[in-house]
């Protein structure tokens, strides 16, 4: 399973919090692409609720990643 941030972004309208078949059928849906489904369908299913796209993906950068502050240096 990988994520990049463009097969992530397809994720970014889902309907949150979802379930692992939830966001399976939204992928599918909306047309994402094949890479985001098998991603979708390698996560281990114990019956969770994931609430955003960090609780898929752990690594998945914010905006606070990408910014840089000026007091910090």
């Amino acid at each position: 399973m990988y994520w990049t941030l463009e097969l992530a972004s397809k994720l970014e309208d889902a309907p949150w919090p979802a379930t692992k078949e939830e966001l399976i059928d939204y992928a599918v849906r909306s047309g994402a692409p094949l890479e985001v489904i098998e991603n979708l369908q390698e996560i281990e299913d114990e019956g969770e609720i994931y609430e955003t796209i960090e609780d898929v993906w752990p690594d998945y950068p914010t905006k606070e990643d990408f910014l840089f502050n000026e007091d910090e240096y």
